[in-house]
């Protein structure tokens, strides 16, 4: 149980850095909706570019995370030579990486359909490439368990994006300041300065990380880098299949679409913009995800570790399944955050954050053959889904435009979290708490339906009272099933 509340002290620090980054994040939503608006097509750029440097984070990381807490925590290997090694082996291609995309820029923007535009590509490409190395020094982070200093340099370097992005797009312009000619004479914005300032950004956090940088100078061990590599290649097919389950659809949509090339950055922007609310299940996977990591591999020895990781199962979805009732109950009050003109793809939130809780269970199933060094598994799992995902976007997206998005990502992750439960229940039997779980899952599925009806039949502020009440009593089963006040400390002894 120690392990456990170490698991969650850990995760909710995690938790809060990605929910206080990401809503400082949020700000830029709210802010680039209304000054690209959806009919200029120019999110729809935004949208289509970073589904890109998405994949792109996969490719230039190759599994190394993972590879990396495998190897600092198995026995045999010396743990400084591992993290030096890790860094060059990353910081190697991803410097190859940037010199090819700057020698090729111009051949690729045209590629990607944006020869007028050179910019995008280089601009963000490289910025990802930097991103990809310093998400090893993270890692190192989260392997010494730093949390608070991860946390504050994750949101060092969104405030900083938030600020200039704050600067380019209303401050600037309100005062008509020009500096060093970043606008034309009428002020329109280009959105190429959205990629400048990540990439600033990006650069800059990179050198808040100088003292991690000194586990560079243990050298390199080429015999490590091959059990590494011989290690990781699964990982890297599985991260892709994964990943193009999250952002494919974003990269074809603008080939399948049923129209013109600014309509479909039109829809494409409308999609992008609203998925936007949907990611607070991105934040809570990711935060579980930063500090589960560690955590199963340094506790694989514990006699008591599968019944730990049956409970961190069973909490993960209680707790996602509670945000994503919060979020369909102030749907109302959240659309806005994006800008009006975006509201008609709002159907999409709920397809996608429950996809999103399905990814987050495939991701906590994912460790029995990590820990069984039988990754090759992942990599079919996350191909299965992705075949899947493709072939309903190929079908769905000229008729249903981004709705087929949104569902293709469900079946997608349904899909793989499926099949792993039932190949790792062979290779890895973990006793899951499955009738509490399909519990929670099926009073979760009533109240998103009841709520459905009253955000569609009451008036605004009723509707909200009315799903407010419904979110008290799911929070009500909980705390009488699995988290009863009269435990708690301090305030505990109020209830005994």
């Amino acid at each position: 149980m120690s392990n456990l509340k170490s698991l969650v002290k850990d995760t909710a620090i995690y938790g809060l850095s990605s929910i206080v980054a990401r809503f400082v994040n949020y700000l830029l939503v709210p802010i680039q909706t209304a000054k690209f608006t959806a009919d200029g097509g120019q999110y729809g750029v935004i949208t289509n570019v970073y589904a890109y440097t998405a994949l792109l984070i996969i490719v230039l990381t190759y599994g190394m995370e993972t590879t990396f807490f495998r190897f600092m925590n198995k026995e045999g290997e010396n743990p400084s030579r591992v993290y030096s090694t890790t860094l060059r082996m990353v910081g190697i291609t991803s410097l190859l990486f940037c010199t090819a995309i700057i020698a090729f820029r111009q051949q690729i923007a045209e590629l990607l359909g944006y020869a007028d535009h050179p910019e995008y590509v280089w601009v963000l490409f490289v910025t990802v490439a930097i991103d990809a190395f310093t998400a090893i020094l993270f890692a190192y982070l989260r392997y010494r368990h730093r949390p608070m200093k991860f946390a504050m340099l994750k949101i060092v370097n969104i405030l900083m994006n938030v600020i200039l992005n704050v600067l380019y797009l209303i401050v600037l312009p309100a005062l008509n300041l020009n500096p060093m000619g970043i606008y034309d004479d009428s002020f329109h914005l280009d959105v190429a300065w959205v990629f400048y300032i990540n990439f600033f950004c990006t650069a800059a956090t990179l050198l808040m990380l100088y003292k991690e940088l000194r586990g560079i100078s243990a050298g390199f061990d080429p015999g490590i880098c091959r059990r590494m590599l011989r290690y990781t290649w699964p990982i890297l097919v599985m991260g892709l299949a994964g990943q193009l389950n999250q952002c494919i659809s974003q990269i074809i949509f603008p080939y399948l679409y049923d129209g013109t090339p600014h309509e479909a950055s039109t829809q494409l922007g409308i999609y992008g913009a609203c998925i936007k609310i949907a990611m607070i299940m991105v934040m809570i996977t990711q935060a579980f995800r930063f500090a589960y990591e560690p955590f199963v591999f340094g506790k694989a020895k514990d006699s008591d570790n599968r019944a730990t990781y049956a409970m961190a199962m069973k909490y993960y979805v209680i707790f996602t399944l509670l945000a994503f009732l919060v979020v369909m109950g102030y749907i109302n009050v959240l659309r806005h955050i994006i800008g009006q003109s975006y509201w008609p793809g709002l159907k999409v939130v709920p397809i996608v954050m429950a996809a999103e809780i399905m990814f987050g269970v495939f991701f906590n199933l994912s460790f029995w053959y990590k820990l069984t060094d039988r990754t090759i598994w992942g990599a079919w799992f996350s191909a299965i889904g992705c075949v899947i995902l493709i072939v309903i976007d190929v079908l769905l997206i000229p008729r249903f435009s981004y709705t087929a998005c949104a569902w293709a990502g469900f079946a997608a992750y349904g899909t793989s979290m499926v099949i792993s439960y039932f190949v790792g229940q062979i290779y890895y039997p973990i006793a899951y708490p499955l009738r509490d779980i399909f519990a929670y899952t099926a009073l979760a599925a009533v109240l998103f339906a009841a709520m459905t009806a009253a955000n569609s039949h009451l008036p605004q502020l009723a509707a909200i009272s009315a799903n407010t009440l419904l979110i008290a009593v799911f929070a009500a089963v909980i705390v009488r099933r699995d988290f009863p006040l009269k435990s708690l400390p301090v305030v505990g002894k109020y209830f005994r």
